[in-house]
């Protein structure tokens, strides 16, 4: 979303941007999603559900969401919900195809399979980073890099990626060798549990198992870790859920818990499609009382929360708060906006890929 949206939108400035996408495909993440681009409807919210998110980034994101969700309409992307289908939030849900293909029409060059290192002796981009020949580093975040992933969230190293296979830190290490600052909530990620087994891409949406808040949950010892109530995204289950012994857990599931619903679906459903159901007597624990359906989950990280430290005009930061020298970023590579809760990925990388964009050829 981030690089595709920036490109896009310096094109509209007349600028003539370069795109190096690592992967096979355009897209990135947002290919994978379910595609719903939102905010909270009350800024109040925002603020309580990311306490510890910097302020001054969530007012953009909160305040220029809606302007940049009407521009990607007016590109072509096709719109699949026009609500979220939450009566906390507003904002649209997206066809994910559609709209990586409305903003691959509109981004230009896009040198697909390559990366900064395999072009930086390419005489078109051997000066780079600087007031002159600026760039945006949006490479998704650093949750498929075990380096980093040990070092800042799970000291026991890597999680199952709910992700595509590329984004593996390298915009954070640019900016790390470029004295960049980093931001709050390094081990903090945003994820799904999912149940322990292979997955393809397909079933990252399909077999989000959003129900914690109803079961109750053990780890693999029988303990029940999680204090309290579980909030509404089930973000802070799934990162109890990674610093639990062999980064598992028991949804245990009664009559009462099977009812409930989940969108258009039941949790007796989604527990009857997760492929890792069981009856209570095969959970390697004492089943509780009226305890009908058991299901091992994992969490699947999908993009890293902290990252990189940038200013309102989307400009990578020096530790004494100063910009780096044509220095950009936005998406995942950029940290601190949703720190401690939960936020719209999608709706930041959107909004910051814009500014970064408009900051360049400011």
């Amino acid at each position: 979303m981030a690089g595709l949206a920036a490109a896009a939108r310096l094109r509209e400035f007349g600028a003539s941007p370069v795109v190096l996408e690592k992967g096979t495909r355009p897209g990135g993440s947002m290919l994978l999603s379910s595609c719903v681009v939102w905010r909270f409807r009350d800024w109040e919210e925002y603020r309580a559900e990311c306490p510890a998110g910097d302020e001054r980034l969530q007012r953009l994101v909160w305040e220029r969401l809606d302007e940049a969700i009407e521009w990607l309409v007016s590109l072509g992307a096709p719109v699949v919900w026009d609500e979220t289908g939450n009566p906390r939030t507003v904002g649209k849900r997206f066809d994910p195809h559609g709209l990586t293909d409305a903003l691959v029409r509109r981004a230009g060059e896009i040198r697909v399979g390559q990366t900064w290192s395999e072009q930086s002796d390419q005489t078109d981009l051997t000066s780079w980073s600087d007031q002159t020949n600026p760039s945006i580093v949006a490479t998704g975040g650093f949750q498929g890099s075990a380096e980093f992933v040990t070092r800042y969230i799970r000291p026991a190293g890597l999680l199952r990626l709910r992700a595509n296979p590329w984004s593996v830190g390298e915009g954070l290490r640019l900016g790390l060798e470029r004295g960049a600052a980093l931001s709050a909530g390094m081990d903090e990620f945003y994820g799904r549990n999912m149940p322990d087994v292979d997955l393809v891409e397909s079933d990252f949406v399909s077999q989000a198992q959003l129900y914690g808040r109803f079961a109750r949950v053990f780890n693999e010892r029988g303990e029940e870790f999680f204090e309290g109530d579980v909030s509404w995204s089930e973000n802070d289950l799934v990162q109890a859920t990674a610093r639990q012994p062999n980064a598992r857990a028991w949804y245990v599931l009664d009559d009462d818990a099977l009812a409930q619903r989940v969108r258009d679906r039941t949790v007796a459903d989604l527990a009857a499609a997760a492929l890792t159901a069981t009856d209570p007597s095969e959970l390697p624990f004492e089943p509780p009382a009226g305890a009908r359906i058991g299901v091992r989950v994992a969490p699947g990280i999908t993009h890293t929360i902290g990252g990189l430290r940038i200013d309102e005009r989307a400009r990578v930061l020096h530790e004494d708060g100063t910009p780096i020298d044509g220095l950009f970023a936005a998406g995942a590579d950029v940290g601190g906006i949703s720190t401690g809760g939960y936020a719209s990925g999608l709706a930041a990388a959107l909004v910051f890929g814009r500014i970064a964009a408009e900051s360049v050829v400011a």
